[in-house]
C-alpha cells in the first residue's frame, strides 16, 4: 500500500507541474550564495585589524568600496531570480495548488489507515499473548506461532509508518517553501547588512530590527609604525606578518570560494542566454519573405525572444558584475599580500644581519677570553692565584656574553631593563640553589676559607679538599688510623653548605698539622692518687719528649696564623674518683701523620710505669681517640 501512495504522489506531482523556465534559478543555491556573501562581506572586520600600518589603508578602502558593492550586486541578483519566480508561479494552471494539497491528503489518509491496522494488530497480539499463557503444553507450540507472526506484522505496520510520515512532512513542508519560503528568507537575510547595501524598500526595517543590522567598520587613521629595534622586536614582528600574510591568504580562499559559487550560478544563465542570440541569429536568416502570416508568426517569435532576453541580461548582469568585483578584491588582497611579503623579507634581512653580528661579537669575547687562559698558564705560576684568575675570566666572559645578548635584544633602554627584569626573576626562581651556592663559593675562597690539600671536616666526613667549584665542592674521603688514610671515595658537597646551620665546616688551621688524642685508664681503688698522677705525667712527658720540638713549631704556626690567640701545646693529665676506681683521663698532641706511632709509644710509656709499682694496679685502658680531629 505504502509503494502505490507513493507512487501516486509523485505522478500527481510530475503530471501537474509545468516545465520551469529556464532563467529561474533554485532558491536554495541563491539563498546559500546570498548566505555566503554577507559571510564573506564581514571579514572586514578582520581586516581593518590587520591594518596597522599607514600604507595598509588604500589597499583597506578599496576593499571596503568593492565589498559594498558585491553585497548590492547580489541582493539585487536574488531579488531579480524571486521576482521572475513569482511571474513564473503567476502563470501557472490553478490545479497545481490543489494538486499538491490532494496529494498531502491522500498521505495523510494512508497514514490513518496504517495507524489503525497498528493499533487492532496490536489488540490481537495482546488477546493471543493472554491466550498463551492459559494454554496447555500441548495448543502452546501453536499459540506461539501466531504470536510471532503478528510480531512480524506489527513491526512492518510500524516502517510503513514512519515512511508515511517522512514522506507527509517533506510534502508539507516543501509546499510552504515553493510558496512562501523564498522572498521571506531573502528579506531576511537583508536585515543583517545595512539597509544600503541590501537595498531594502522598507523604510522602517532598520528600525524594526536595530540590534540585527551589522554596520561596516570605520577606516580609521594608522599612525606610522616605530621601526622595530633588537632581535626580539624584529622577531616579533615577522612573526606578526607571517601571521598577516596568512589571514590574507584565508581572505583570498574566501573570495575564490564565492566567486566558484557566483559563477556556477551564472553558467546556466550564460548559456541560456547563447541559446537566445543562436536562435535570434535563425530568426534573422528567415524573415526574408513576403508571407505575411509568416512575418507576423516571426515577430511574434522575435518579441517572445526579446522578452526572454531581457529576462536573462536583467538577472545575468548582477552576477557578472558580481564576478568583476570579486576580481577587483582578489588583485586588491594579493598586492596587500606582496607589500607585506616585502616587509617580512626587509625586516628578516635585518634579524639576520643582527644575528651575524651578535655570532661575531660573542666569538671575539670567547677569544679574548682564551688569550686570557693562556697568559694566565703562561704568567701566573701559583696555583691558587691561577685558579682565581681563571674563575674571574670566566665571569667576565659570560657577564659580557649576557650584557651583548641583552643589547642586541633590546635596543632601548626600557626595553632592556624589563627583559633584563624578567630573566633575572625567571633565574632567580629556577636557580635558587645555584645562586646560593655560587655566593657560597665566595665565602669557601675567602681569608679562612678552604684551599685545595686542605684536610676538613663536613657534616661528619673528614677529608681533605681535592676540589673547589663554583657550585660544588668535593673531597678525598680520610679514614684508619687519626683519619689518615684514604678510603678510595670522592665525597661531593653543594657550596650552599656554608649557610646551614646544621652540618657545619670544620679546617684545620693553616700551616699546622696537629690533632688532640685522648686515652682512659681505670686504676684501683686502692692506688695512691697523688703518686699516680706523678707516675702518669712522667710517662706522658717521656714519650712525646722525641716529638717535642714538631709540636713547638706547630704551636708557632698556630700563633703566625692566628694573631689573637696564645696556644698551648702541652699534654694534659686528669685524674678522679669513680665507682670502679681512679680513672685517669690523658690528652695530648700528635701530629697526624704520626699519630699511630705516637699512640703507641704513649700506651707502652704508660704501662711501664705503672707496672714498676705493684700497688699500681691497671684495671683497664681505652684506646687513644681523636677529640678534636680538626
Amino acid at each position: 500500500m505504502l509503494g502505490i501512495v507513493l507512487c501516486e504522489a509523485a505522478a500527481s506531482g510530475q503530471g501537474g507541474t509545468p516545465a520551469a523556465s529556464p532563467a529561474s534559478q533554485d532558491p536554495g543555491k541563491i539563498i546559500q550564495f546570498l548566505s555566503a556573501t554577507i559571510s564573506w562581506y564581514r571579514q572586514r572586520a578582520s581586516e581593518q585589524k590587520l591594518a596597522n600600518e599607514p600604507s595598509d589603508l588604500t589597499y583597506l578602502q578599496e576593499n571596503a568600496r568593492v565589498s559594498d558593492q558585491v553585497v548590492q550586486q547580489a541582493f539585487e541578483y536574488a531579488r531579480t531570480e524571486a521576482q521572475l519566480r513569482s511571474r513564473q508561479r503567476a502563470t501557472q494552471p490553478a490545479t497545481q495548488a490543489q494538486s499538491d494539497n490532494s496529494q498531502y491528503q491522500r498521505l495523510s489518509q494512508a497514514l490513518q489507515r496504517v495507524e489503525q491496522q497498528m493499533k487492532d494488530t496490536q489488540s490481537e497480539l495482546e488477546a493471543t499473548r493472554r491466550k498463551l499463557t492459559a494454554a496447555n503444553p500441548a495448543k502452546r507450540r501453536g499459540v506461539q506461532a501466531q504470536v510471532d507472526e503478528l510480531e512480524s506484522e506489527l513491526g512492518l505496520l510500524d516502517a510503513r509508518h514512519d515512511a508515511l510520515q517522512t514522506m507527509a512532512e517533506f510534502v508539507s513542508s516543501s509546499g510552504n517553501g515553493n510558496k512562501l519560503g523564498f522572498r521571506a528568507q531573502i528579506e531576511e537575510l537583508a536585515r543583517s547588512v545595512p539597509p544600503a547595501l541590501s537595498g531594502s524598500s522598507n523604510p522602517n526595517q532598520a528600525q524594526a530590527q536595530p540590534t540585527a543590522q551589522t554596520s561596516a567598520p570605520a577606516v580609521t587613521a594608522v599612525p606610522a609604525k616605530a621601526q622595530p629595534g633588537g632581535i626580539w622586536g624584529l622577531a616579533s614582528d615577522l612573526i606578526r606578518l607571517s601571521g598577516k600574510i596568512h589571514s590574507i591568504d584565508d581572505q583570498l580562499s574566501a573570495t575564490d570560494d564565492l566567486k566558484k559559487s557566483a559563477d556556477d550560478l551564472r553558467t546556466p544563465i550564460v548559456n541560456q542566454l547563447r541559446d537566445l542570440i543562436r536562435q535570434g541569429d535563425q530568426l534573422f536568416a528567415a524573415a526574408d519573405t513576403s508571407d505575411p502570416s509568416q512575418l507576423a508568426q516571426e515577430t511574434q517569435q522575435l518579441d517572445a525572444l526579446q522578452t526572454q532576453f531581457r529576462q536573462v541580461t536583467t538577472t545575468l548582469l548582477p552576477l557578472s558584475k558580481v564576478g568583476v568585483l570579486l576580481n577587483i578584491y582578489s588583485t586588491t588582497l594579493r598586492n596587500w599580500k606582496e607589500s607585506v611579503r616585502d616587509e617580512e623579507h626587509d625586516e628578516l634581512r635585518q634579524l639576520l644581519l643582527r644575528l651575524s653580528v651578535l655570532a661575531i661579537l660573542i666569538v671575539l669575547v670567547f677569544a679574548l677570553g682564551e688569550i686570557w687562559r693562556r697568559a694566565s698558564f703562561r704568567y701566573v705560576h701559583d696555583t691558587r692565584r691561577r685558579y682565581q684568575f681563571l674563575l674571574l675570566r670566566r665571569i667576565v666572559i659570560w657577564t659580557a656574553v649576557v650584557i651583548i645578548v641583552v643589547l642586541t635584544f633590546a635596543s632601548q633602554l626600557g626595553s632592556a631593563v624589563t627583559f633584563a627584569g624578567l630573566i633575572t626573576a625567571g633565574i632567580a626562581v629556577a636557580m635558587q640553589n645555584v645562586i646560593t651556592s655560587i655566593v657560597g663559593y665566595f665565602f669557601l675562597i675567602g681569608r679562612y676559607g678552604l684551599r685545595v690539600g686542605d684536610r676538613v671536616q663536613i657534616a661528619g666526613v673528614t677529608g681533605e679538599v681535592v676540589e673547589i667549584g663554583l657550585v660544588r665542592i668535593h673531597l678525598m674521603e680520610l679514614g684508619g688510623p687519626a683519619d689518615s688514610q684514604p678510603s678510595g671515595r670522592i665525597v661531593a658537597f653543594s657550596n650552599s653548605i656554608v649557610f646551614q646551620s646544621g652540618p657545619g665546616i670544620f679546617k684545620q688551621i693553616p700551616g699546622t698539622n696537629f690533632i688532640w688524642h685522648e686515652l682512659k685508664l681505670t686504676l684501683s681503688s686502692d692506688t695512691d692518687y697523688h703518686q699516680a698522677k706523678e707516675r702518669i705525667t712522667q710517662a706522658v712527658e717521656a714519650a712525646l719528649g722525641k716529638y717535642r720540638d714538631a709540636i713547638a713549631n706547630q704551636r708557632i704556626l698556630v700563633e703566625r696564623s692566628l694573631t689573637t690567640v696564645s696556644a698551648e701545646l702541652q699534654p694534659k693529665v686528669r685524674l678522679h674518683y669513680t665507682a670502679s676506681g681512679i680513672e685517669a683521663i690523658v690528652r695530648f698532641p700528635v701530629e697526624i701523620g704520626k699519630a699511630a706511632e705516637i699512640d703507641d709509644h704513649m700506651m707502652r710509656e704508660l704501662i711501664a710505669a705503672l707496672d714498676r709499682d705493684p700497688k699500681m694496679k691497671l684495671v683497664s685502658a681505652e684506646i687513644p681517640v681523636a677529640k678534636a680531629a680538626v
